[in-house]
């Protein structure tokens, strides 16, 4: 049964195939911190939380840690996707044209392909594994669909401009795929056309797992990020959809903020304006929100609606905006398996909306 709220329970994602840094007013980590980041990218794991209760003066009040600020942008990704390497240090290749990309992001060689320009595309483009994709300036990617990550792994896409992706095609949609990062890319699209006009920003789905969404603006859309597309897909879901989503701007993004089934998700320091319903936890998903904003925004967060079972989640220390909340099941993730710093809402917009998007790299 389509959503009245939600807009849709189940989202098609099998899309036809066709075919730097700047300062950023954000808290730094410690030296302690720092040495456990490096550890991260060896694949250790540490615990950083923040705790605080959710409202707006225990927001300001602060959590967690107070550092220091830094003047560069994450070099390596934090949360589930701690690890993810892409292309490496492989010489880099730039490309102008549509064909140009497509034959640069084919196989499995570490590769860096940088996308110089706005190239118009129908459908998605297929990203091989040990590929990063970064765009050049604030204004190079991709408009009319998007990429698409099938059963790829170590993937980075950063600093792409995504725009009016056309359904069946999301703007990025990984699936089947593992150790991602998507950061500092600005999504968008228009409220103009019908709900389902544009497929989604970014969907993840098929079992995908350890994934870092950061950084990114998502703009002027119906369905923002969708974690697992249907409620009938537990076998091949459970256990895996572990996604961060961190320090990410939602304006004008009707809902799914995101949208998240079977899996667990970590979303924090993330500034959601003018949602009608922002973060869906849905069939047994684990959700910990932390330190959040909300404005303009009605059902900041729901484990209730739609789906034939709801989900799970913990809130602490966000400034709600005066949205509803509606927890039905309060969840058991508590305690991320990985090295984090969540500053405390009362900065959070100040320091998204300086720093999220394209060109901030």
């Amino acid at each position: 049964m389509r959503s009245t709220h939600d807009l849709g329970t189940t989202d098609d994602d099998d899309v036809i195939d066709v075919t730097r840094v700047t300062a950023r007013d954000r808290r730094l980590l410690t030296a302690v911190a720092a040495g456990v980041t490096a550890a991260l990218a060896l694949g250790g794991l540490s615990t950083v939380s923040a705790h605080g209760a959710d409202s707006a003066d225990s927001a300001r009040s602060g959590s967690a840690r107070s550092e220091t600020a830094h003047t560069t942008a994450e070099t390596t990704p934090i949360g589930f996707g701690a690890g993810t390497t892409g292309g490496g240090n492989a010489t880099a290749t730039t490309v102008t044209s549509l064909d140009a990309f497509k034959a640069a992001v084919t196989g499995d060689k570490a590769k860096v392909v940088r996308v110089s320009g706005l190239i118009s595309l129908t459908g998605q483009v297929d990203i091989g594994s040990n590929t990063t994709v970064l765009g050049v300036g604030s204004g190079s990617g991709f408009t009319g669909g998007g990429l698409r990550l099938k059963e790829s792994t170590n993937v980075i896409v950063r600093n792409l401009a995504i725009s009016k992706p056309r359904k069946p095609s999301d703007g990025i949609t990984v699936q089947k795929s593992t150790k991602v990062w998507i950061d500092h890319n600005t999504f968008s699209a228009d409220r103009d056309h019908d709900k389902d006009y544009y497929d989604g920003l970014l969907d993840i789905n098929h079992g995908s797992d350890n994934i870092t969404v950061s950084w990114n603006k998502f703009a002027d859309h119906f369905k923002g990020s969708l974690v697992g597309h249907s409620d009938n897909n537990a076998s091949e879901d459970t256990g895996h959809l572990k996604v961060t989503y961190h320090h990410n701007w939602f304006t004008n993004v009707y809902s799914r903020i995101p949208s998240l089934r079977f899996g667990t998700g970590h979303f924090y320091d993330n500034y959601v304006q003018g949602a009608e319903t922002g973060v869906h936890s849905r069939m047994g998903a684990q959700t910990l929100v932390e330190n959040n904003v909300f404005r303009d925004t009605e059902v900041a967060v729901t484990t209730s609606r739609d789906s034939d079972a709801d989900g799970y989640a913990v809130l602490r220390g966000n400034d709600l905006g005066g949205a509803a909340t509606e927890i039905s099941r309060t969840g058991s993730f508590t305690t991320p398996p990985y090295a984090y710093t969540a500053e405390p809402a009362s900065s959070v917009v100040a320091t998204v909306t300086a720093q999220a998007g394209t060109g901030k790299l």
